[in-house]
């Protein structure tokens, strides 16, 4: 499993990630897309995990994320998803985590993103 094969504190700030995502609502599911660990709403692309090849910081990509305005969520370069990098050696920031999984959950409730089911 990718979050096994990593070292600590990446290893845990990555389970850790998982374990709130997929926490956060019963129509959440994981998947495997692009070689990279997705998380779905109702079969839509919600959410992933990945590493930052410069720090080697875990993040948080938002699939939706260009429709939200939150302090620490990132475009950078992406046109449609925003990130947020996390630490590994400190703290997870639960608040803003749940803040922001919330922004983007409301989003495919909403209707705004359409779900496949």
């Amino acid at each position: 499993m990718f979050y096994l094969q990593k070292e600590e504190p990446v290893k845990g700030c990555l389970s850790a990630l998982r374990q709130i995502i997929l926490g956060r609502d019963s129509d959440i599911t994981e998947a495997w897309k692009y070689r990279m660990p997705f998380f779905c709403y109702k079969g839509k692309m919600f959410c992933y995990l990945w590493i930052d090849k410069k720090t080697n910081f875990p993040y948080l990509g938002i699939v939706e994320g260009g429709k939200i305005d939150y302090p620490g969520l990132v475009r950078d370069d992406r046109s449609r998803m925003k990130v947020i990098k996390f630490d590994p050696s400190q703290d997870l920031p639960l608040p803003t985590i749940l803040v922001i999984l919330d922004a983007a959950l409301s989003l495919y409730i909403s209707g705004t993103i359409k779900t496949k089911r």
